[in-house]
């Protein structure tokens, strides 16, 4: 079983994943966290530092290239495991990136995306972009600003594969959303290896 979550960034994946996957292990179950990271905040990071930005175009190739590979890099690994498979991000998450700095989509992603096994679900963490921005700012590790993670949180409605995602309230606590994710996929008992 493959699910992916995606959400707009201080909407808890990472940590939902993390527990979530936690959880199925130390209950005796099989499961893998997968990461479909974008080197995104590693850009960011480096540009402060160095005091210069990447042009939104090339910012924009490499973010994409870096995701492509990272999800076909997961799918790959996804295919030999024997249990649940969490991504903790996926291609329709660059497609909102895209899409809330006014690009286009372009037709290699959903192309690539048509072709790929599609995710037993997609769970999308439905939180309000202030609270998400409460949270980036505590944890002083992001640079998205209020007005990103509207356009994100925005973004993420205009993709068409956004009526098939199932939608989870990330205001609550991660272990508690954790649980909620379990029960969606069917987990009220571990996942166990089959034999």
């Amino acid at each position: 079983m493959i699910i992916v979550l995606t959400g707009i960034d201080g909407s808890g994946k990472s940590t939902a994943a993390r527990t979530l996957v936690s959880a199925v292990n130390a209950g005796g179950g099989h499961a893998l966290l997968l990461s479909n990271h974008a080197g995104r905040r590693s850009m960011a990071n480096l540009s402060a530092r160095l005091g210069l930005a990447l042009p939104g175009r090339l910012a924009d190739a490499v973010e994409s290239s870096l995701r492509v590979w990272n999800v076909l890099a997961s799918h790959l690994r996804a295919c030999r495991f024997d249990g649940l498979v969490v991504m903790d991000r996926h291609l329709y998450c660059q497609l909102a990136l895209r899409t809330a700095r006014g690009m286009p989509r372009g037709r290699f992603m959903p192309w690539l995306l048509a072709r790929l096994p599609r995710p037993d679900a997609v769970f999308h963490l439905e939180l309000d972009p202030a609270e998400a921005h409460r949270r980036i700012t505590a944890r002083g590790t992001d640079r998205e600003s209020l007005a990103d993670l509207t356009a994100f949180h925005a973004a993420y409605r205009e993709l068409p594969e956004y009526a098939g995602f199932t939608k989870v309230d990330a205001s609550a606590p991660a272990a508690q959303l954790a649980e909620q994710l379990a029960g969606l996929v069917g987990l009220s008992a571990p996942v166990t290896k089959r034999s």
